[in-house]
């Protein structure tokens, strides 16, 4: 199975630490995560993953926090709520029990599972005074100075330095300090009394004074008589209203009984997306070999995909994460696919496929875990630093979604951790193998299947800065590197008989390297890229080959538009710059000069330029329309530029 978008990873995403430990620290916010997510792509429910998200990673996820803070499904709520909660608790956890973040896909499937989307999936926990949650990233700090510094109660408004006759409000303290006696103020002598006030804090004061006139009332003395009448005469004004709102209560209450009995679960949660999508791309001509063809798959054509998942909360700091997803249509069925394929694609003749079936656990409030037979990847653990990686609420394209080198060895069964080193430096590192249920090939791939093994280092020197690296070992048998983007098929592989089977063999083993940035500049633009090397060494004879991607963007959040989205990304999809082979088993050669496979790279370097703008039309309901254009498709200078046009319509639930 091929990872590529995140339906969903900000996430991104794929933070496991980031989800559970929002929930065990009630969604404190942490510091240095999608993103898609996720998006990886982590379950797009990226954009409830943006959005594709207790984090140690793979539990958490911020966007004014930072990737590394404990951090990309979505309930029915803006996807701004989403973004602020999953984005502060980014800050402070790790985040892998969602990459989610992520889109897991097979080669004709489309999935994402993320971190984002987890902090809204299971309930909150009703402790957050754990010693060992990290602090805000942001701090009033009027608010530090409380922490330290009690109230002190006062009994006369004149010991208040900060307030005077002339202020609106005096009469009013005047009369709680020296007629009840129920207003505090700070050791400095202050009141404060322009600061916003929680909740909380409202409860405390009004409960203070409830006391000390009950007190009053009790002892007889000192009470003011007109007080009480006034309170009298109060009850008596509002006694229809009163007798309303305990009316209303009651049926509230007895409604909210109803739906306990009847809901589908106490401990699990379900979250979708589902996508459909209008393209259809300019007609063309292509090199392949020694012959010249037509693409004859330029039709508008309407493709859709569905994807639901399950959050169960196991205990406050476990989860299992079950998904599904189905879709029928594809936009791509020629020799360039890898170069035109759009994020969303995923046609499985929308027969219902599970993607994703793993099991997350937080150890301590830095340290989470990630093990399971479907969906854990490189993917779907390591934090996205893009953070609006998503195939269902970001880029239109494939290649677009993330570094294409995090998707290589196609893993589905493993185990991955996600560790928050410190308040802005985390490490994801996960194995994966593509066959582990597969009692020839097992979770070591034996000689068949893909194994793959990863780390990354995500960083966030400021809060507006995030960087990442990534460094990747896999396995294939086949040739193919498994990104479903570029130039993937780096040998061409030999047909062998195995048995009664007919294997494609081109074994190699690759190391592939990456880093990616993303600066916020400002809260509504966006700046960042990546790279991508791999080295991939041929296991059945001499030679190696090399391949190296990159890309640049540019983000503008809610331009023209709470919750609305534009996006330019230019780049290069993953090209052959060197490869030297036995002879036939060159990949350029023989598909770009029509050659017998001699040694060298690609003749030419394909470009593509996206342009997309994202239109919230409703909190759960996104119009995405998009522009892109792909200069020499196939790294040809011979084939002809294509022009795609899409408009993608996203509705999570």
């Amino acid at each position: 199975m091929t990872t590529y978008g995140r339906l969903g990873k900000t996430a991104s995403s794929a933070l496991m630490f980031a989800t559970l430990g929002c929930w065990v620290t009630s969604f404190s916010a942490a510091q240095a995560t999608p993103v898609e997510s996720s998006e990886q792509q982590p379950t797009d429910l990226a954009r409830l993953t943006e959005t594709s998200g207790v984090d140690p990673g793979l539990f958490l996820s911020t966007e004014t926090g930072l990737v590394n803070s404990p951090v990309e499904i979505a309930t029915p709520v803006t996807e701004a709520e989403i973004i602020t909660e999953l984005e502060v608790s980014t800050t402070s956890e790790v985040g892998m029990i969602t990459s989610t973040d992520s889109l897991i896909e097979s080669e004709d499937t489309f999935v994402e599972t993320q971190v984002q989307d987890l902090a809204q999936a299971l309930p909150e926990m009703e402790d957050s005074s754990d010693p060992t949650v990290s602090e805000p990233l942001f701090v009033d700090p009027l608010e530090a100075v409380e922490e330290s510094d009690p109230m002190d109660q006062v009994t006369n408004v004149s010991q208040l330095r900060d307030v005077s006759p002339g202020d609106w409000a005096y009469e009013a303290l005047r009369s709680l300090v020296e007629r009840y006696g129920c207003i505090a103020g700070y050791p400095d002598g202050t009141f404060r009394g322009n600061r916003a006030m929680t909740r909380y804090e409202f409860a405390a004061g009004v409960n203070a004074c409830m006391q000390q006139i009950e007190r009053l009332i009790a002892g007889r003395t000192e009470f003011p008589t007109g007080d009480l009448e006034s309170l009298r005469r109060l009850v008596l004004e509002f006694e229809a209203e009163l007798a309303t709102l305990g009316a209303r209560v009651d049926n509230l209450e007895g409604r909210t009984a109803l739906l306990e009995d009847n809901q589908f679960s106490t401990t699990t949660k379900i979250f979708g997306q589902a996508i459909l999508g209008v393209q259809g791309r300019t007609e063309n001509d292509f090199e392949f070999g020694t012959g010249t063809f037509e693409d004859e798959d330029t039709n508008v054509n309407v493709i859709n995909n569905v994807q639901l998942s399950l959050f169960t909360q196991l205990s406050p700091r476990s989860l299992l994460l079950t998904s599904f997803q189905a879709g029928d249509g594809s936009g791509t069925g020629n020799s360039l696919r890898n170069y035109i394929s759009l994020g969303y694609e995923g046609d499985t003749n929308n027969d219902l496929r599970l993607t994703d079936l793993n099991y997350r656990q937080l150890f301590g409030s830095n340290f989470a875990v990630i093990v399971g037979p479907e969906g854990v990847n490189p993917v779907n653990v390591f934090r996205g630093v893009n953070r609006i990686e998503s195939a269902g609420s970001g880029s239109l394209s494939r290649f677009a979604q993330r570094n294409p080198i995090i998707n290589i060895g196609n893993g589905s069964g493993g185990i991955g951790f996600d560790w928050q080193i410190a308040t802005r430096l985390s490490l994801q590192g996960v194995y994966s193998a593509s066959d582990s249920d597969d009692p020839d090939d097992g979770l070591f791939g034996g000689d068949n299947g893909n194994t793959v093994a990863g780390v990354q280092l995500v960083a966030s020197p400021t809060d507006t800065l995030d960087l990442s690296l990534q460094y990747i070992n896999a396995y294939t048998p086949s040739g193919l590197l498994g990104t479903g983007v570029g130039d993937d098929q780096v040998i061409r592989g030999r047909f062998v008989l195995d048995g009664s089977d007919v294997l494609l063999r081109g074994p190699m083993n690759t190391n592939a390297f990456g880093s990616g940035l993303e600066w916020r500049v400002t809260p509504k633009f966006t700046l960042g890229g990546w790279l991508g090397y791999t080295d991939s060494n041929y296991k059945a004879g001499s030679g190696d080959v090399q391949t190296f991607n990159w890309m640049a963007f540019l983000n503008l959040p809610d331009l023209f538009g709470e919750g609305n989205l534009a996006g330019l990304y230019v780049g290069q999809p993953p090209k052959i710059t060197d490869s030297d082979l036995p002879i036939t088993l060159n990949v350029p050669d023989f598909v770009s000069n029509g050659g017998v496979g001699d040694e060298g790279d690609q003749p030419g370097t394909t470009t593509h330029v996206e342009l997309f703008y994202r239109w919230q039309v409703a909190d759960n309901i996104s119009i995405t329309p998009g522009v892109i254009v792909i200069f020499d498709p196939g790294h040809n200078p011979d084939n002809d530029t294509i022009g795609i046009g899409a408009i993608r319509t996203t509705f999570t639930f």
